[in-house]
């Protein structure tokens, strides 16, 4: 097989849902030893692009040992920041679903199963799954519905709500079974890797993580979408392709994310420059704030919305958020108490680490972040008055 150019739009430059034109761009199906396969993506240093960022080996091997394990493909896409799921499975639905069968082949899985959230057109996902044999499964969305415990509750016909952690579904999952739950773009990036193998993959990005990634681009630019870059691109590379307006800082992540400052613009999404931020490439989620909309109102809006979304299950979501979302509230109002910065870290702390899933630590993570990028806002608030709003005044 003659390999591709390394190059930073393999994703996205699919043959949509015509199987033959697919196989003719990528090449067959690759039927991978399990062993051999592990050691392909571990190699090849993919991890998730789901979120978390965990190492994909280390899932697999998971439920490697298990007797007739079930398969799924995480297509939930609850952040409303993002749209790559969607993107994903128009452009190139059959390198989603060959991860599965690539994935259910070396496990000799029981299942293969792909869960998608109401933003993907269900019809047109079936029509390319049904003779691999993946169950397409249209299922309801919500923040919290694509974390893998509330998923395999909504496959087994159950409210989507994280269930205690300490049962994993690699252990018990779908009907019982030992469960691997994958994000949509990590399966694609795993049939690239099984395909071309790890140093193809590495060389994909030689100067960042291996591969490339998805990102979502909203806010304040000119072309919003879907863009495919290599890990660790520069920041600012990424988000020219946009065009973006008066950028005054970025959120990277999403609403679990975290605040870059535009001065700060040259950084590489990577997990090792992107730490200082508290930041992460998570799902891919770039949104341009630009100057003149108030980053604390905005903050306070999503800190209600994330309040809202939780299942309230436990005290950080059900007591916690909705504490942070009102003082929020108040210091985007301009209330002049100067005890509310304190007030909203204290809670922010008091969430974390609690929670039955990371929905309050994330949730927290990104009013932290709030506070602290955007010090001058609180500062101007509490005495008052709103730097956005005289920029928009005045323009």
């Amino acid at each position: 097989m003659s390999l591709p150019p390394p190059g930073t739009r393999f994703l996205l430059d699919g043959a949509g849902a015509d199987h033959d034109a697919h196989v003719a761009r990528y090449g067959v199906l690759p039927r991978r030893r399990l062993d051999d396969l592990l050691a392909t993506v571990a190699d090849g240093g993919l991890v998730g692009r789901g979120g978390a960022g965990f190492p994909t080996a280390t899932k697999v091997r998971a439920v490697a040992g298990s007797r007739k394990p079930v398969v799924v493909g995480n297509a939930m896409e609850g952040e409303p920041l993002s749209s790559k799921d969607v993107v994903l499975l128009d452009r190139n639905p059959h390198l989603v679903l060959d991860g599965l069968e690539i994935l259910a082949h070396a496990l000799r899985a029981h299942r293969m199963i792909l869960g998608v959230g109401p933003s993907v057109d269900p019809d047109r996902v079936r029509a390319a799954a049904r003779p691999r044999r993946i169950d397409v499964a249209e299922l309801t969305g919500g923040f919290v519905a694509g974390q893998e415990t509330a998923l395999v509750n909504q496959l087994e016909g159950r409210p989507a709500i994280p269930r205690d952690p300490s049962t994993r579904v690699a252990e018990r999952g779908v009907g019982g079974r030992p469960t691997l739950v994958l994000n949509a773009e990590t399966l694609a990036q795993l049939a690239l890797v099984a395909r071309y193998g790890a140093a193809w993959f590495r060389s994909l990005a030689p100067d960042g993580e291996p591969g490339t990634s998805l990102f979502t681009i909203s806010g304040s630019v000119r072309r919003p979408g879907v863009v495919e870059a290599a890990r660790g691109s520069r920041l600012v590379d990424v988000l020219a392709r946009a065009e973006p307006v008066r950028a005054d800082a970025v959120l990277v992540g999403g609403y679990h994310g975290a605040w870059v400052p535009a001065s700060h613009l040259a950084v590489r999404l990577s997990a090792v420059e992107l730490a200082p931020f508290r930041a992460s490439v998570g799902a891919g989620v770039l949104h341009v704030l630009d100057d003149a909309t108030c980053p604390i109102g905005f903050a306070a809006e999503v800190t209600a919305y994330l309040a809202e979304e939780s299942t309230g299950q436990c005290g950080p979501c059900l007591n916690g958020l909705p504490h942070l979302a009102a003082n929020l509230r108040r210091l985007a109002a301009g209330v002049r108490d100067r005890s509310l910065p304190a007030e909203i870290a204290r809670m922010s702390s008091l969430v974390t680490g609690r929670g039955a899933c990371a929905h309050p630590d994330g949730s927290a993570r990104f009013v932290a972040s709030t506070l602290e990028v955007f010090r001058g806002h609180v500062a101007a608030h509490l005495d008052g008055w709103c730097p956005s709003s005289q920029r928009r005044a005045a323009s």
